[in-house]
């Protein structure tokens, strides 16, 4: 890994928030998420750690449009937001890569009693995961995913306002 100047990092950082961030921002033109879609190797599997590890109901499951054969599944995370999956059979797609322009991680708040019983599961079911700042685990999902669990409020992070 090549030396990175973070002073010039920073100059950027706030030349792009006096750029665009605008005290009196209009309002969104979205209502919200409908539903972010990663893909399965199990379709049980993967209910079954959404579900019964993570406490994320199984919404609907049925034949994904695009691809005869295989699901396109659903996982109510709470706020009217819903986290999808589908599976490819036969396609005999890679593993888990991070690219640009892929996902990094997923973040989904929890209250903080909720965030501390899924810990004990994962601890349970010895699901390696990473700690930050005493509100965020970072793990994976079966697939390879990440995944963050985060006890700060929707629109909050490590006590920034980021909504």
């Amino acid at each position: 890994m090549s030396e990175i100047d973070l002073a010039l990092i920073e100059a950027e950082r706030q030349r792009i928030r006096d750029s665009y961030l605008k005290p009196d921002r209009p309002a969104s033109t979205a209502r919200g998420l409908h539903h972010a879609a990663l893909l399965s190797s199990d379709v049980e599997r993967t209910v079954q750690f959404y579900q019964e590890l993570l406490g994320f109901p199984l919404t609907e499951i049925f034949e994904n449009r695009d691809y005869r054969g295989s699901n396109h599944f659903f996982f109510d995370i709470g706020n009217g937001n819903l986290l999808a999956f589908f599976d490819f059979p036969g396609l005999d797609l890679g593993s888990y890569a991070e690219v640009l322009g892929g996902l990094h991680h997923i973040a989904i708040s929890v209250e903080p009693a909720a965030w501390r019983a899924a810990k004990q599961r994962l601890d349970t079911a010895e699901v390696e995961y990473q700690q930050e700042s005493g509100a965020s685990i970072y793990f994976r999902d079966p697939d390879g995913a990440r995944v963050e669990l985060i006890a700060d409020p929707l629109g909050e992070m490590y006590g920034h306002q980021v909504l």
